[in-house]
Protein backbone atom coordinates (compact mmCIF):
# COMPACT_ATOMS: atom_id res chain seq x y z
CA UNK A 1 0.00 0.00 0.00
CA UNK A 2 1.45 3.28 -0.92
CA UNK A 3 1.57 6.26 1.44
CA UNK A 4 -1.38 7.93 0.03
CA UNK A 5 -3.61 4.90 0.23
CA UNK A 6 -2.47 4.85 3.96
CA UNK A 7 -3.39 8.42 4.44
CA UNK A 8 -6.46 7.97 3.16
CA UNK A 9 -7.45 5.02 5.00
CA UNK A 10 -6.54 6.30 8.02
CA UNK A 11 -8.30 9.67 7.35
CA UNK A 12 -11.16 7.22 6.37
CA UNK A 13 -11.13 5.28 9.52
CA UNK A 14 -10.80 8.65 11.78
CA UNK A 15 -14.22 10.09 9.81
CA UNK A 16 -16.15 6.54 10.63
CA UNK A 17 -14.65 6.48 14.35
CA UNK A 18 -16.21 10.55 14.63
CA UNK A 19 -19.31 9.18 13.45
CA UNK A 20 -19.72 6.32 15.75
CA UNK A 21 -18.90 8.66 18.64
CA UNK A 22 -20.86 11.11 17.67
CA UNK A 23 -24.04 8.31 17.04
CA UNK A 24 -23.55 7.64 20.38
CA UNK A 25 -23.91 11.76 21.45
CA UNK A 26 -26.90 12.43 19.89
CA UNK A 27 -28.65 9.35 21.53
CA UNK A 28 -27.72 9.57 25.00
CA UNK A 29 -28.55 13.72 24.71
CA UNK A 30 -32.05 12.84 25.34
CA UNK A 31 -31.38 10.55 28.37
CA UNK A 32 -29.10 13.85 29.12
CA UNK A 33 -31.97 16.30 29.14
CA UNK A 34 -34.65 14.32 31.08
CA UNK A 35 -32.11 13.32 33.50
CA UNK A 36 -30.53 16.77 34.23
CA UNK A 37 -34.35 18.86 34.21
CA UNK A 38 -35.74 16.12 36.79
CA UNK A 39 -33.56 16.27 38.81
CA UNK A 40 -33.50 20.20 39.01
CA UNK A 41 -36.85 20.33 39.65
CA UNK A 42 -36.43 17.65 42.18
CA UNK A 43 -34.23 20.21 44.00
CA UNK A 44 -36.59 23.36 43.18
CA UNK A 45 -39.34 21.77 44.49
CA UNK A 46 -37.59 20.27 47.37
CA UNK A 47 -36.28 23.88 48.34
CA UNK A 48 -39.50 25.04 47.75
CA UNK A 49 -41.45 23.20 49.57
CA UNK A 50 -39.02 23.30 52.89
CA UNK A 51 -37.64 19.86 52.50
CA UNK A 52 -34.39 20.76 52.05
CA UNK A 53 -31.89 20.28 48.71
CA UNK A 54 -29.44 18.46 50.58
CA UNK A 55 -32.36 15.82 51.95
CA UNK A 56 -34.64 15.34 48.93
CA UNK A 57 -33.60 11.61 48.14
CA UNK A 58 -34.01 10.93 52.22
CA UNK A 59 -37.81 12.35 51.61
CA UNK A 60 -39.36 9.41 50.15
CA UNK A 61 -42.96 10.26 48.55
CA UNK A 62 -42.69 13.83 48.55
CA UNK A 63 -42.99 15.12 44.71
CA UNK A 64 -39.32 16.41 45.17
CA UNK A 65 -38.06 13.03 45.92
CA UNK A 66 -40.13 11.56 42.70
CA UNK A 67 -38.61 13.95 40.62
CA UNK A 68 -35.03 13.53 41.39
CA UNK A 69 -36.11 9.93 41.19
CA UNK A 70 -36.87 10.47 37.79
CA UNK A 71 -33.85 12.66 37.19
CA UNK A 72 -31.62 10.04 38.80
CA UNK A 73 -32.62 7.46 36.59
CA UNK A 74 -31.98 9.11 33.28
CA UNK A 75 -28.23 10.43 34.55
CA UNK A 76 -27.47 6.97 35.46
CA UNK A 77 -28.80 5.95 32.02
CA UNK A 78 -27.13 8.20 29.56
CA UNK A 79 -23.63 6.99 30.20
CA UNK A 80 -24.70 3.30 29.30
CA UNK A 81 -26.51 4.42 26.37
CA UNK A 82 -23.98 6.06 25.05
CA UNK A 83 -21.30 2.97 25.13
CA UNK A 84 -24.72 1.21 23.98
CA UNK A 85 -25.32 3.29 20.54
CA UNK A 86 -21.64 4.02 19.82
CA UNK A 87 -21.59 -0.11 19.41
CA UNK A 88 -25.21 0.15 17.82
CA UNK A 89 -23.62 2.52 14.98
CA UNK A 90 -20.91 0.25 14.47
CA UNK A 91 -21.75 -3.33 14.98
CA UNK A 92 -25.77 -2.48 13.87
CA UNK A 93 -28.35 -4.70 16.49
CA UNK A 94 -25.92 -7.02 17.75
CA UNK A 95 -23.82 -4.41 19.31
CA UNK A 96 -26.46 -2.57 21.17
CA UNK A 97 -26.74 -4.73 24.28
CA UNK A 98 -23.16 -6.13 24.63
CA UNK A 99 -22.18 -1.99 24.25
CA UNK A 100 -24.85 -1.48 26.86
CA UNK A 101 -23.86 -4.24 29.41
CA UNK A 102 -20.31 -2.86 29.35
CA UNK A 103 -20.92 0.39 29.57
CA UNK A 104 -23.01 -0.22 32.79
CA UNK A 105 -20.80 -2.84 34.68
CA UNK A 106 -18.08 0.11 34.50
CA UNK A 107 -20.13 2.42 35.93
CA UNK A 108 -20.54 0.19 39.00
CA UNK A 109 -18.08 1.53 41.41
CA UNK A 110 -18.15 -1.86 43.66
CA UNK A 111 -17.45 -3.73 40.87
CA UNK A 112 -15.05 -1.87 39.79
CA UNK A 113 -13.38 -1.58 43.41
CA UNK A 114 -13.54 -5.84 43.48
CA UNK A 115 -11.60 -5.91 40.36
CA UNK A 116 -8.74 -3.37 41.52
CA UNK A 117 -8.55 -5.63 44.90
CA UNK A 118 -7.92 -8.64 42.66
CA UNK A 119 -5.41 -7.21 40.77
CA UNK A 120 -3.54 -5.75 43.57
CA UNK A 121 -4.76 -2.21 42.92
CA UNK A 122 -6.45 0.18 45.00
CA UNK A 123 -7.88 2.57 43.56
CA UNK A 124 -11.61 3.70 45.58
CA UNK A 125 -15.13 2.88 44.76
CA UNK A 126 -15.79 4.85 41.48
CA UNK A 127 -16.99 4.59 38.36
CA UNK A 128 -15.03 4.84 35.04
CA UNK A 129 -17.10 7.36 33.42
CA UNK A 130 -18.36 8.64 29.90
CA UNK A 131 -14.83 7.58 28.84
CA UNK A 132 -14.93 3.99 30.19
CA UNK A 133 -18.29 4.13 27.79
CA UNK A 134 -16.42 5.25 24.81
CA UNK A 135 -13.58 2.63 25.01
CA UNK A 136 -16.89 0.10 25.53
CA UNK A 137 -18.95 1.09 22.65
CA UNK A 138 -15.81 1.10 20.74
CA UNK A 139 -14.65 -2.34 21.35
CA UNK A 140 -17.97 -3.91 21.98
CA UNK A 141 -19.00 -2.25 18.52
CA UNK A 142 -15.98 -3.73 16.54
CA UNK A 143 -15.51 -7.00 18.24
CA UNK A 144 -19.34 -7.96 17.37
CA UNK A 145 -19.51 -6.88 14.17
CA UNK A 146 -15.85 -9.08 13.54
CA UNK A 147 -17.89 -12.06 15.33
CA UNK A 148 -21.17 -10.91 13.04
CA UNK A 149 -19.17 -11.65 9.83
CA UNK A 150 -17.94 -14.95 10.23
CA UNK A 151 -18.94 -17.89 8.55
CA UNK A 152 -21.31 -19.78 10.34
CA UNK A 153 -23.78 -23.05 9.51
CA UNK A 154 -27.22 -22.23 7.96
CA UNK A 155 -28.82 -23.77 10.99
CA UNK A 156 -26.49 -21.13 13.33
CA UNK A 157 -27.14 -18.13 11.37
CA UNK A 158 -30.17 -16.63 13.38
CA UNK A 159 -28.94 -17.57 16.50
CA UNK A 160 -26.11 -14.97 15.80
CA UNK A 161 -27.47 -11.25 16.52
CA UNK A 162 -29.43 -12.29 19.63
CA UNK A 163 -27.46 -15.23 21.47
CA UNK A 164 -23.90 -15.74 19.91
CA UNK A 165 -22.84 -12.36 18.72
CA UNK A 166 -23.79 -10.73 22.39
CA UNK A 167 -22.74 -13.35 24.73
CA UNK A 168 -19.44 -13.86 22.69
CA UNK A 169 -18.63 -10.09 22.90
CA UNK A 170 -19.52 -9.58 26.39
CA UNK A 171 -17.54 -12.53 27.05
CA UNK A 172 -14.31 -11.65 25.41
CA UNK A 173 -14.66 -8.58 26.42
CA UNK A 174 -16.17 -7.98 29.82
CA UNK A 175 -12.21 -9.06 31.33
CA UNK A 176 -10.44 -6.52 29.47
CA UNK A 177 -12.52 -4.13 30.26
CA UNK A 178 -12.94 -4.53 33.69
CA UNK A 179 -9.70 -5.48 34.55
CA UNK A 180 -7.48 -3.16 32.08
CA UNK A 181 -9.64 -0.10 31.30
CA UNK A 182 -12.27 0.23 34.01
CA UNK A 183 -9.42 0.14 36.89
CA UNK A 184 -7.04 2.74 36.08
CA UNK A 185 -10.05 5.07 34.18
CA UNK A 186 -12.21 4.99 37.62
CA UNK A 187 -9.11 5.75 40.04
CA UNK A 188 -8.08 8.48 37.38
CA UNK A 189 -12.01 9.58 37.57
CA UNK A 190 -11.89 9.50 41.39
CA UNK A 191 -9.05 11.50 41.73
CA UNK A 192 -10.00 14.07 39.18
CA UNK A 193 -13.56 14.50 41.43
CA UNK A 194 -11.62 15.05 44.23
CA UNK A 195 -9.73 17.81 42.43
CA UNK A 196 -12.60 19.49 41.09
CA UNK A 197 -14.46 19.13 44.27
CA UNK A 198 -11.66 21.00 45.91
CA UNK A 199 -10.62 23.49 42.99
CA UNK A 200 -10.21 27.30 43.95
CA UNK A 201 -8.94 30.42 42.80
CA UNK A 202 -6.41 30.03 40.14
CA UNK A 203 -7.01 26.20 39.39
CA UNK A 204 -11.19 27.04 39.30
CA UNK A 205 -9.75 30.10 36.84
CA UNK A 206 -7.70 27.86 34.50
CA UNK A 207 -10.43 24.74 34.34
CA UNK A 208 -13.12 27.63 33.43
CA UNK A 209 -11.32 29.24 30.94
CA UNK A 210 -10.56 25.41 28.97
CA UNK A 211 -14.14 24.35 29.53
CA UNK A 212 -15.34 27.65 27.99
CA UNK A 213 -12.69 27.61 25.14
CA UNK A 214 -13.89 23.37 24.41
CA UNK A 215 -17.28 24.85 24.31
CA UNK A 216 -16.65 28.27 21.82
CA UNK A 217 -14.03 26.34 19.54
CA UNK A 218 -15.79 24.00 17.40
CA UNK A 219 -19.62 25.15 18.05
CA UNK A 220 -21.41 22.02 19.18
CA UNK A 221 -18.62 19.62 17.25
CA UNK A 222 -16.41 17.05 18.72
CA UNK A 223 -14.40 19.32 21.27
CA UNK A 224 -17.15 20.68 22.32
CA UNK A 225 -19.20 17.48 22.77
CA UNK A 226 -16.12 16.17 25.27
CA UNK A 227 -16.52 19.42 27.20
CA UNK A 228 -20.10 19.15 27.48
CA UNK A 229 -19.98 15.62 28.53
CA UNK A 230 -17.02 15.89 31.02
CA UNK A 231 -19.69 18.47 32.89
CA UNK A 232 -22.25 16.44 32.21
CA UNK A 233 -20.76 13.22 33.92
CA UNK A 234 -20.31 15.33 37.24
CA UNK A 235 -23.68 16.29 37.83
CA UNK A 236 -24.49 12.65 39.01
CA UNK A 237 -21.27 13.12 40.86
CA UNK A 238 -22.63 16.38 42.09
CA UNK A 239 -20.14 18.54 41.10
CA UNK A 240 -22.34 21.10 39.19
CA UNK A 241 -19.87 24.08 38.67
CA UNK A 242 -18.20 22.67 35.61
CA UNK A 243 -21.98 22.49 33.84
CA UNK A 244 -22.55 26.47 34.83
CA UNK A 245 -19.21 26.71 33.69
CA UNK A 246 -19.99 25.14 30.18
CA UNK A 247 -23.42 26.05 30.07
CA UNK A 248 -22.80 29.96 30.36
CA UNK A 249 -19.70 29.34 27.54
CA UNK A 250 -22.26 27.64 25.12
CA UNK A 251 -24.31 30.49 25.13
CA UNK A 252 -21.90 33.33 24.51
CA UNK A 253 -21.25 32.76 21.26
CA UNK A 254 -23.93 33.37 19.28
CA UNK A 255 -25.21 36.31 21.70
CA UNK A 256 -21.83 38.16 21.46
CA UNK A 257 -21.09 38.12 17.72
CA UNK A 258 -24.93 39.10 17.63
CA UNK A 259 -24.15 42.12 19.96
CA UNK A 260 -21.24 42.50 17.25
CA UNK A 261 -23.40 42.90 14.55
CA UNK A 262 -25.96 44.80 16.49
CA UNK A 263 -22.89 47.52 16.88
CA UNK A 264 -20.78 47.31 13.64
CA UNK A 265 -23.42 45.92 11.05
CA UNK A 266 -21.22 47.66 8.39
CA UNK A 267 -18.53 44.87 9.04
CA UNK A 268 -20.65 41.91 8.53
CA UNK A 269 -23.17 41.04 5.00
CA UNK A 270 -26.27 42.58 5.12
CA UNK A 271 -28.28 38.95 5.70
CA UNK A 272 -26.09 38.45 8.42
CA UNK A 273 -28.25 41.09 10.59
CA UNK A 274 -31.71 38.97 10.51
CA UNK A 275 -29.04 35.73 11.94
CA UNK A 276 -28.31 38.44 14.87
CA UNK A 277 -31.88 38.53 15.73
CA UNK A 278 -32.05 34.74 15.62
CA UNK A 279 -28.75 34.39 17.29
CA UNK A 280 -29.65 36.03 20.36
CA UNK A 281 -32.56 33.43 20.83
CA UNK A 282 -30.27 30.49 20.15
CA UNK A 283 -27.36 31.92 22.48
CA UNK A 284 -29.80 32.28 25.33
CA UNK A 285 -31.15 28.96 24.59
CA UNK A 286 -28.17 27.23 25.44
CA UNK A 287 -27.68 26.20 21.35
CA UNK A 288 -23.90 27.51 20.66
CA UNK A 289 -24.47 26.54 17.19
CA UNK A 290 -26.67 29.99 16.64
CA UNK A 291 -22.56 30.94 15.90
CA UNK A 292 -21.97 28.95 12.85
CA UNK A 293 -22.90 31.63 10.28
CA UNK A 294 -20.67 34.26 11.75
CA UNK A 295 -17.75 31.22 11.80
CA UNK A 296 -18.19 29.60 8.68
CA UNK A 297 -18.06 33.18 7.23
CA UNK A 298 -14.99 34.41 8.96
CA UNK A 299 -13.62 31.87 10.92
CA UNK A 300 -10.12 33.36 11.08
CA UNK A 301 -11.30 36.52 13.22
CA UNK A 302 -14.74 34.77 14.69
CA UNK A 303 -13.11 31.66 16.49
CA UNK A 304 -10.40 33.51 18.32
CA UNK A 305 -13.44 36.01 19.22
CA UNK A 306 -15.80 33.68 20.87
CA UNK A 307 -12.66 30.78 22.24
CA UNK A 308 -11.93 34.29 24.32
CA UNK A 309 -15.45 35.67 25.26
CA UNK A 310 -16.23 31.77 26.37
CA UNK A 311 -12.92 31.46 27.81
CA UNK A 312 -13.58 34.34 30.31
CA UNK A 313 -17.30 33.35 31.14
CA UNK A 314 -16.43 30.08 32.14
CA UNK A 315 -13.36 31.27 34.38
CA UNK A 316 -15.68 33.82 36.12
CA UNK A 317 -18.48 31.07 36.82
CA UNK A 318 -15.70 28.68 38.64
CA UNK A 319 -13.48 31.43 39.80
CA UNK A 320 -16.97 32.12 41.74
CA UNK A 321 -18.16 28.74 42.09
CA UNK A 322 -21.62 29.19 40.10
CA UNK A 323 -23.15 25.92 40.01
CA UNK A 324 -25.98 24.73 37.72
CA UNK A 325 -27.86 21.02 38.39
CA UNK A 326 -29.24 21.02 34.89
CA UNK A 327 -27.86 19.96 32.13
CA UNK A 328 -29.70 22.08 29.43
CA UNK A 329 -31.83 25.01 29.32
CA UNK A 330 -29.96 28.06 29.17
CA UNK A 331 -31.69 31.08 30.66
CA UNK A 332 -34.96 29.33 31.29
CA UNK A 333 -32.49 26.90 34.15
CA UNK A 334 -30.97 29.69 35.34
CA UNK A 335 -33.04 29.96 38.29
CA UNK A 336 -31.68 26.56 39.60
CA UNK A 337 -28.62 28.12 39.72
CA UNK A 338 -27.15 28.80 43.53
CA UNK A 339 -25.90 32.02 42.31
CA UNK A 340 -28.24 33.21 39.00
CA UNK A 341 -27.39 36.56 39.55
CA UNK A 342 -23.32 35.81 39.16
CA UNK A 343 -25.09 33.06 36.13
CA UNK A 344 -26.31 36.10 33.93
CA UNK A 345 -22.97 38.46 34.95
CA UNK A 346 -20.81 35.84 33.82
CA UNK A 347 -22.57 35.58 29.95
CA UNK A 348 -23.22 39.69 29.82
CA UNK A 349 -19.40 40.15 30.28
CA UNK A 350 -17.88 36.87 28.19
CA UNK A 351 -20.31 38.01 25.44
CA UNK A 352 -19.20 41.65 25.84
CA UNK A 353 -15.63 40.48 24.93
CA UNK A 354 -16.47 38.26 22.40
CA UNK A 355 -18.53 41.48 21.22
CA UNK A 356 -15.87 44.29 21.36
CA UNK A 357 -12.89 41.72 20.24
CA UNK A 358 -14.51 40.46 17.10
CA UNK A 359 -15.60 44.24 16.36
CA UNK A 360 -12.07 45.52 16.85
CA UNK A 361 -10.48 43.13 14.80
CA UNK A 362 -12.54 42.85 11.54
CA UNK A 363 -12.54 44.75 8.84
CA UNK A 364 -15.80 46.31 6.74
CA UNK A 365 -17.79 43.89 5.20
CA UNK A 366 -16.76 45.46 1.84
CA UNK A 367 -13.28 46.03 2.04
CA UNK A 368 -13.12 42.24 3.50
CA UNK A 369 -14.69 41.54 -0.09
CA UNK A 370 -12.58 43.53 -2.10
CA UNK A 371 -9.18 42.18 -0.69
CA UNK A 372 -10.68 38.37 -1.10
CA UNK A 373 -11.65 39.05 -4.99
CA UNK A 374 -8.27 41.00 -5.50
CA UNK A 375 -6.25 37.88 -3.97
CA UNK A 376 -8.70 35.28 -6.09
CA UNK A 377 -7.27 37.67 -9.15
CA UNK A 378 -4.04 37.66 -8.66
CA UNK A 379 -3.76 33.51 -7.67
CA UNK A 380 -5.54 33.00 -11.14
CA UNK A 381 -3.56 35.25 -12.27
CA UNK A 382 -0.32 33.47 -11.39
Amino acid sequence: MSKKSAESALRSHVTSVKEDLMTGVSYMIPFVTIGGIFLALGYAVAGVTGTGVENVFDSTGTIGWFLAQIGSAGLTLMVPALGAYIAYAIADRPGLAPGFVLSWILQQGTVLQAAGDAIGFQGGEAGAGYLGALVAGLLAGYVALWIKNRDVPGFVQPMMPVLIVPVLTVAILAPILLFVVGVPVATANAGLNAFLEGAQGGQAVVIGALLGAMMAFDMGGPVNKVAYLFAVGLIGEGIYQPMAAVMIAGMIPPIGLALSNFIAPHKYAAEMYENAKSGIVLGFSFITEGAIPYASADPLRVIPSIVAGSAVGGAIAMSMNVTMPAPHGGIFVIPLSNNPLMFLAAIVIGSLVTAVIATVIKPDFEDRVAAETETDAATSGD
